[in-house]
């Protein structure tokens, strides 16, 4: 048995484990969104999560409960990071969520479920995980948009854009422009 050392022990990685469709029906926008386009509904909270979790510092699960639908257990990662997660036939959201959670706290994970399922955020409790409502986690995110907002618009320096031609000498930026225009 390897032991860990002090560093290990002291660093605690942190995971927002989110229940997808109990989100999208508690906030009014995705709400109204996922009666004309479901996809986009998820889609979007994928994208708000990513921020969110980004901003925060958390590994983001987001689990779609698809028991009733026939098809296999699909588990994907976008581009942002944020891992998404589809139920097999037969399993349901809070299932696979319980199972995430107990095998996450082994490993010594800080552990967030967002959920209003009183049931699961009761379990998930009793498992070692902390709860946040999904009203809670809209609350959160909104404060951390204007936080992110107030940051950039303080330090618009901090946020330049950064093109090529400005980092380079003269005679390169305008021969490259020559060959540019000799399209």
């Amino acid at each position: 048995m390897r032991w860990k050392t002090a560093l290990e022990r002291v660093v605690v990685k942190e995971t927002l484990i989110v229940d997808g469709y109990n989100v999208i029906y508690a906030w009014p926008d995705l709400a109204r969104l996922k009666d004309t386009n479901l996809e986009h509904a998820r889609d979007k909270l994928i994208d708000v999560l990513a921020s969110y979790g980004a901003y925060k510092g958390y590994e983001v699960i987001v689990v779609f409960d698809a028991h009733s639908t026939p098809g296999t257990h699909t588990v994907y990662t976008t581009d942002s990071g944020v891992t998404v997660v589809f139920t097999s036939e037969g399993e349901t959201a809070d299932s696979y969520i319980e199972r995430t959670v107990y095998e996450l706290i082994r490993q010594g994970v800080r552990v967030y479920v967002v959920t209003s399922d009183w049931i699961e955020q009761i379990v998930t409790l009793w498992a070692g995980a902390l709860r946040i409502s999904a009203r809670e986690l809209l609350q959160s995110v909104n404060e951390a948009a204007a936080t992110m907002q107030a940051e950039y618009v303080q330090s618009p320096k901090n946020y330049r854009r950064s093109e090529l031609a400005a980092r380079l000498n003269g005679d390169i930026a305008k021969r490259l422009d020559e060959m540019r225009r000799c399209r």
